[in-house]
């Protein structure tokens, strides 16, 4: 159990949240995404018009990236892991030379991967997706 979410909120909580949205959304995927290390707040939901996905992603513990506003994110089914990117980045302040990576169990997944196959692959039995992040190269981290 890796994040400040985890720990702090009971998985019999953290399950039925994703049940409930799962059951509301089914064609979504619950999103995560929560700085590694320096585990955020729980915050709002984005909710889109196609399938979505629950995903929390937290910042590395060795990132300089600032903090994201929102941790928990509600995504369509078909983005990738690219288009997460590109939407995170837009969220935190990162000079246009400075590279952002996420990172899912310590492995850095192909920006063309589709998040629903992410997630298929790597939810936890709560049924969110954690994912890290980092403006620098933390693999293995």
């Amino acid at each position: 159990m890796g994040s400040q979410y985890q720990r702090s909120v009971p998985l019999e909580v953290r399950r039925a949240e994703g049940e409930r949205v799962r059951a509301k959304h089914p064609d979504k995927i619950p999103v995560a995404l929560l700085p590694q290390g320096l585990f955020g707040h729980l915050l709002t939901s984005i909710f889109g018009t196609l399938a979505m996905f629950n995903i929390i992603v937290e910042r590395s513990p060795r990132s300089r990236a600032p903090e994201l506003d929102k941790k928990k994110y509600l995504v369509p089914s078909d983005l990738t892991v690219g288009q997460l990117c590109f939407l995170i980045r837009q969220r935190v302040s990162l000079r246009p030379e400075e590279a952002l990576f996420f990172f899912v169990n310590n492995s850095l997944p192909p920006s063309s991967s589709p998040l629903s196959a992410v997630y298929e692959e790597h939810h936890e039995e709560d049924l969110f997706l954690y994912m890290t992040y980092s403006n620098e190269s933390v693999y293995g981290a």
